[in-house]
């Protein structure tokens, strides 16, 4: 069960996400993935942000970084919001076997979400009002179960 704070901390994400006030990000596939359940902790990009906090995650519809021949990685969700990511800070160089790009976004905390279908874009964008209705109710329902 989720405790009080918890949960008014998930509502008050979810308010913020139907505000327009949390953007998002497309991640390739498998990468998203690897945040959600392997400890993935930086999201390698070859350009800097100055962003911190909460950000929808997306996985894009590509399939250049999935091994299709495997069934669990062409089974991943693609082409939708997939979870929650919160950026820490965006440095040059880490100490994590993730990192290899120019700049990394590191990663504090991230949960997944079940897939929200959406379009994705280069860089940081808001999505739709509908898909951002449908991301803060998922919320709403993960608060509901504790998680």
């Amino acid at each position: 069960m989720t405790t009080p704070e918890a949960g008014a901390a998930m509502a008050g994400l979810a308010e913020r996400i139907l505000a327009g006030e949390i953007k998002c990000l497309s991640i390739k596939q498998p990468y998203p993935h690897h945040i959600f359940h392997d400890g993935k902790d930086v999201e390698n990009r070859d350009w800097p942000t100055k962003g911190r906090g909460w950000v929808m995650a997306h996985a894009g519809v590509s399939k250049s970084e999935l091994d299709m021949d495997d069934p669990k990685e062409a089974a991943l969700p693609r082409g939708g919001i997939v979870g929650m990511i919160k950026i820490t800070d965006c440095v040059q160089a880490m100490d994590s076997r993730w990192f290899f790009g120019r700049y990394g976004f590191v990663i504090g905390e991230a949960f997944p979400l079940p897939l929200i279908p959406c379009r994705g874009m280069l860089g940081f964008f808001v999505p739709p009002p509908e898909v951002l209705s449908q991301v803060a109710d998922a919320l709403r329902a993960r608060a509901g179960k504790g998680a």
